[in-house]
């Protein structure tokens, strides 16, 4: 499967999310993400993502391990597989005793939107990193391969236009990279601090 996805800085939360709740109730949830990469950090080098992630619901938690190939375009879509983990903890460890290593990990405050739209079923989702200070909202639908790519790139537009948001506050910068940007800018505190 592809996750023909784009992403875009939000200027006008309460609005987006107005929006979004007119179309469908959203859930809160937190997601703990923790990706993984061999010592010399050839996946991320190389555009992939090995990561385990863990949801924590209003009603129930879940994890689900993922791995995601480098871009096909200039939307940031990836080719993704994921399956459901019952022990996260037991996974890090698989994870860790093959040789991986934990190359970042960091936690997303996201409202989630399920509905249909284009004849497509859709996520939306406003997401808060802490150590960015921003809002994103991500839009994605799932397709089977690359020739379904590009029109669903174009009804997920839509989506986005219909939310407010303009073409020009798209990003493709990986959460990873703009969390990794940030730490290495924030002094650390004296020690023992």
């Amino acid at each position: 499967m592809i996750e023909a996805e784009l992403k875009a800085r939000v200027r006008d939360p309460e609005d987006v999310m107005s929006r979004l709740e007119a179309r469908c109730p959203g859930r809160a949830e937190v997601y703990q993400d923790t990706y993984f990469d061999d010592a010399a950090g050839a996946l991320m080098g190389e555009d992939r993502e090995l990561r385990v992630r863990t949801v924590h619901g209003q009603d129930s938690t879940r994890s689900v391990l993922t791995y995601k190939g480098a871009r096909l375009d200039a939307s940031g879509s990836k080719p993704e597989h994921e399956t459901v983990v019952d022990d996260p903890d037991a996974m890090r460890a698989v994870l860790l005793g093959l040789g991986y290593v934990v190359a970042i990990a960091f936690e997303k405050r996201c409202r989630n939107y399920a509905f249909d739209a284009a004849g497509r079923r859709m996520l939306a989702t406003l997401v808060r990193v802490k150590e960015l200070d921003e809002t994103f909202v991500e839009v994605e639908t799932l397709v089977e391969d690359e020739t379904e790519l590009s029109r669903a790139l174009n009804d997920v537009r839509a989506v986005l236009t219909d939310l407010g948001i303009d073409g020009s506050d798209l990003t493709n910068e990986l959460y990873t990279d703009a969390v990794k940007s940030r730490r290495a800018a924030t002094p650390a505190g004296p020690p023992g601090a």
